[in-house]
This record gives C-alpha cells, sequence and structure tokens, in this order.
C-alpha cells in the first residue's frame, strides 16, 4: 500500500468518524432542547392536554374566531413536536380542575367563562372590566392602580400568563385578550420566546406579560411590545373596587 492510498484511507476514516459524531452531537442537543421544551410546557411525551376556546356568540354557526383558531393550531404545533395529545374543548363544558393537565386557555375574559375563573383563582389581581350599557370599556383591565383600555384597530393589550396550581404540577398558559387579534399576537410571542421565557423565568416558573398589540388594522397579530411583567400585582390579592368579568 503506498503512501497516497493511505493517506486516502486515513482521510476517509477521519471524515466517517467526524461526521458521526457531529451526528451524535448533534441528536444529543436536539434531544436536550426537545426536553426543555416540553418541560416548559409541561408536556413529556404521550402526556394530554386541553386547548380551551370559546365560540363566536355573533356567529350563526357559533363558529371559533379566525385569529382565536389560527392561535389554536400554533399551539397544536407546539403539542405535536412535544409528542403530546391535545383535545379541544369549548368554555362551558364542564372540565376537571387544574394542574392534572396542561391546560392553554384562549379567548376574551368577558365571554369564555374558564378564562374568567382562572383569572378569579390565580390572578387575582387582574380585573377584567364588562363595560357599561353601550360596552363602553368593556376588555379594560385594571392592574394595580393602572387601567389598560383598547383603541381597536390602534393599541389593544393581552395578557400572557404561565401559572401552576393544584395537583400534578402541570402549567396553565392564559392568552387573555381585549379581540381576537390579541390573543393569536400572545400564542405567537409565547411560541416563538419560550426558550428565553424559559431561561429568565425557569422551566418550572411562573410568570404573568402584559403585551401590547399595536396597529392591528395594519399589521395584524404581528407588531407586539412587552408593556411590562406584571406577574407580582397580578398574583395580588384583589382590592376590594371595580368589578371582574362575568359570562
Amino acid at each position: 500500500m503506498n503512501d497516497s492510498l493511505l493517506l486516502l484511507i486515513v482521510a476517509v476514516g477521519a471524515l466517517v468518524v467526524g461526521a458521526a459524531a457531529g451526528w451524535a452531537a448533534s441528536s444529543a442537543g436536539a434531544r436536550r432542547t426537545l426536553h426543555r421544551t416540553q418541560r416548559f410546557f409541561g408536556l413529556p411525551e404521550g402526556s394530554e392536554c386541553v386547548l380551551v376556546t370559546h365560540r363566536d356568540s355573533a356567529s350563526a354557526h357559533g363558529s371559533i374566531p379566525r385569529h382565536d383558531a389560527l392561535a389554536l393550531l400554533g399551539l397544536a404545533a407546539v403539542v405535536e413536536n412535544c409528542r403530546a395529545h391535545p383535545e379541544v374543548a369549548p368554555h362551558d363544558t364542564g372540565l376537571q380542575g387544574f394542574g392534572a393537565r396542561t391546560e392553554f386557555c384562549v379567548g376574551d375574559p368577558t365571554a369564555h367563562r374558564r378564562l374568567a375563573a382562572h383569572l378569579t383563582s390565580l390572578l387575582p389581581g387582574v380585573v377584567v372590566h364588562p363595560g357599561d350599557a353601550t360596552g363602553a370599556d368593556r376588555g379594560t383591565f385594571t392592574i394595580g392602580s393602572t387601567a389598560y383600555r383598547m383603541e381597536p384597530g390602534a393599541v389593544e393589550y393581552v395578557l400572557l400568563a404561565r401559572l401552576t396550581a393544584g395537583e400534578g404540577g402541570r402549567p396553565v398558559f392564559l392568552a387573555a385578550g381585549q379581540r381576537p387579534v390579541t390573543h393569536r399576537a400572545a400564542v405567537r410571542h409565547l411560541v416563538r420566546n419560550h426558550p428565553q421565557l424559559a431561561r429568565r423565568h425557569g422551566t418550572d416558573g411562573q410568570f404573568c406579560l402584559l403585551l401590547k398589540v399595536v396597529n392591528s388594522q395594519a399589521y395584524g397579530p404581528d407588531v407586539v411590545e412587552v408593556v411590562a411583567d406584571v406577574t407580582r400585582a397580578a398574583t395580588a390579592p384583589a382590592e376590594p373596587r371595580g368589578h371582574r368579568a362575568s359570562a
């Protein structure tokens, strides 16, 4: 065997070993990423979760609002990537308490019974105003001493939260907004930024963020700003004044 052939064999062998090592490292990295994602969303492989939404009462067929439906599709992709199994349930169907399985609750808390109940139980420091007889101020959030009123199509707000309670320790994710476009914006923010959220708040941590959707009439759910982390104020006991949303 001449030197050239020996060098060729050594080079090929080195390439094969390097490729195998690279594949192993890549696979290990992908597994670690998957495990972190599964832990953050409370979705171990083979587990079950529930996606809770409400139907549009203005629709003749009680259909799900378009933006809410697209938000659910985004969440379904996350569930599939975690190798878990989703169930979609309407807000007014009797469901078990929280903690036994991961729950994604998406909608308008002035119309979504399950979401309104979660706000009362888990975010007592948030007041959602049902509005007066003319509908004025409907959906306004009051957190602490600050009110967040929407300007439809221009400035709208949504709460994005990851909370844990009850037996089992599985998280409840809330996307509680003033209009359907805000629910979709919150879900997109969650899906796109969950690695950063996990680093900031912990894979098992709780948080409640107030997001602002800017100029949705032109940009839809694409332009989102984080107004504040309101976890402390939102989880504090409710003040006696104000009214909470009811279905």
